[in-house]
């Protein structure tokens, strides 16, 4: 299922969520990717040069300034809208915190990124633009020369190396129940890293299947990261088995993904 972004800009209008001063106006998320199902949202975002002072669905916390972001929810043909309304100044400062030049002094930099600005700029690459396709263009290009992919990567191959630890330890221990969760957890994020070393941004569990299928990498088989993810090999007889096999899988993706 995909979005056709014409007649986009007229709805906004129409109801009263375009503001004047509006440089761009773009769709993304699973919609867009053609990942979504008739219960799925829209994302729309709206950068505009003044922050939108009309009352608001809600405000999302930023770590920029201004510190949130209005966000207004509106039903259109049974579709429903999450609207965010975005300054061009935050733009720039989220693109500071992903720049080389911070990178190269602070590889926790992900952690200075908030869930919002995270999913801002990992939908930059998909997003389909509505109006304003040469500010769109320029952030794109600005995204491909930052430093997020490194940052990325960086950030789910310490967890993923954080949690590894914690299952051989709690395998020693005799905690074999939680080396398993701790044993899933490490492969979540070694396989997010995998898929960001090659360009595919996003965090959400949920596509994580979509994500493999999208790139192009030798590291490991769709087969094999399926049969991991979806436990086909866990024996409940013998547990630790199937953890050490995890460990295994973690470990030769994070000796192989490029930061």
């Amino acid at each position: 299922m995909r979005v056709d972004p014409s007649g986009h800009l007229a709805e906004l209008a129409a109801r009263g969520l375009l503001p004047e001063d509006h440089q761009a106006v773009y769709l993304a998320g699973s919609l867009v990717r053609g990942w979504g199902n008739s219960g799925s949202d829209l994302d729309v975002y709206v950068v505009s040069t003044a922050q939108r002072t009309a009352p608001s669905t809600a405000l999302a916390p930023v770590a920029l300034t201004p510190d949130h972001v209005p966000v207004e929810v509106v039903h259109v043909d049974g579709v429903r809208w999450d609207i965010e309304y975005w300054t061009d100044s935050q733009v720039d400062q989220m693109f500071a915190k992903v720049s080389w030049e911070e990178f190269d002094t602070n590889h926790s930099v992900a952690d200075l990124l908030t869930s919002h600005e995270m999913d801002f700029l990992e939908r930059l690459g998909s997003a389909v633009s509505v109006t304003g396709e040469s500010w769109l263009a320029g952030r794109r290009t600005q995204l491909e020369s930052s430093a997020i992919r490194s940052i990325l990567v960086s950030r789910a191959l310490n967890l993923s190396d954080l949690f590894v630890e914690d299952a051989v330890g709690q395998l020693k221990a005799g905690d074999v129940e939680s080396a398993v969760l701790s044993a899933k957890l490490a492969f979540g994020y070694a396989v997010n890293a995998l898929h960001v070393s090659c360009g595919e941004f996003g965090h959400s569990a949920k596509w994580r299947a979509r994500r493999f299928r999208q790139v192009e990498q030798t590291i490991m088989p769709f087969e094999e990261y399926w049969t991991i993810e979806t436990m086909r090999g866990y024996d409940p007889a013998n547990p630790a088995a199937w953890v050490e096999d995890v460990v295994l899988a973690c470990r030769r993706i994070s000796m192989e993904v490029v930061i």
